[in-house]
């Protein structure tokens, strides 16, 4: 089959090769690949920015999201069956989705919704799962909250303006001029176009900051949060400065940037502190909404 790879670490480019074809373990379903999708995560594996925690060895196949139709199941499991068509997000030592196969875990795919193209299933998974877990696990956040989400037009923040507001909190977020329209009609409240705003001057109390932007924004995070605590995401797995100033580390956010928990004041009752890393199916399969699925919507490993 044909794969997309790289050889090292570095920001030189990956290459086209032609690779034997995975064959499935027991509790493996074997998937023909329609769709893949290119995350931050992509790049910042290929630099070697996670080789610290994800140890790889090379040739690696790159992809972290796909969508497809189950080819060939193990004799353990019993969830699937060829010609199902379904989506995923890899576990971390079996990423893989730039190829034309991919031999996955059972317990790491879900049904694709039927009114889903490939495409757009594609896209999901990883923005999705990253989101579910800063707002529904890590900040656990309630009706009423103020939720503000850096980056409202971006692949987490958009899926995350519409996960908060389920939840029932207020949402504000951040966007260029070109999709202030945009974002609103995602369901944010109050929308901050960044070229002509600045966020600190703006916002004061919220409960929860989703920040993808570094830790430069990070910086300005305090200064609109002051009641109650602050849940951050940063996607950058390495930076010191960020580690240095979070009092306590949460959780794992599913692309393996650490997600901290900064007090300003006092901790609410009742949210103790977790670390681990979701289990990416049974949140893409709550989701989804899949019939075959009776398993929580998050857990951890």
């Amino acid at each position: 089959m044909k794969a997309f790879l790289i050889d090292r670490y570095g920001k030189h480019q990956g290459r086209l090769a032609e690779v034997p074809d995975p064959e499935p373990g027991i509790h493996d379903v074997l998937v023909k690949v329609h769709a893949s999708s290119v995350n931050q995560l992509d790049s910042k594996i290929s630099k070697g920015e996670f080789k610290l925690i994800l140890p790889y060895t090379f040739p690696l196949i790159m992809g972290n999201d796909l969508a497809g139709v189950v080819v060939r199941v193990g004799s353990g499991v019993r969830t699937f069956k060829p010609g199902d068509e379904v989506y995923a997000r890899p576990p971390d030592a079996r990423i893989g989705g730039f190829a034309e196969l991919i031999a996955i875990k059972e317990s790491a795919l879900a049904l694709k919704p039927k009114n889903t193209s490939m495409e757009q299933a594609a896209a999901l998974p990883l923005v999705a799962l990253t989101a579910w877990q800063v707002l529904v696990e890590t900040a656990r956040v309630k009706k009423g909250q103020k939720v503000f989400i850096q980056a409202g037009s971006g692949g987490v923040g958009s899926i995350a303006i519409q996960l908060a507001k389920h939840l029932g909190a207020f949402v504000a977020t951040t966007t260029s001029t070109a999709n202030v329209e945009w974002v609103k009609a995602l369901g944010a409240d109050v929308v901050i176009d960044y070229t002509q705003q600045n966020v600190e001057n703006v916002l004061r109390d919220y409960d929860v900051v989703l920040n993808s932007l570094g830790p430069a924004e990070l910086e300005k995070i305090p200064a609109h949060s002051q009641a109650g605590w602050a849940a951050h995401l940063h996607l950058g797995a390495t930076d010191r400065r960020v580690r240095t100033r979070a009092k306590a580390v949460l959780g794992t956010g599913l692309d393996h940037a650490p997600v901290k928990q900064r007090h300003t004041q006092k901790k609410p009752a009742g949210r103790a502190s977790t670390t681990g890393s979701c289990s990416c199916a049974r949140a893409v399969r709550n989701c989804s909404k899949s019939p075959r699925s009776s398993s929580p919507a998050l857990s951890h490993r």
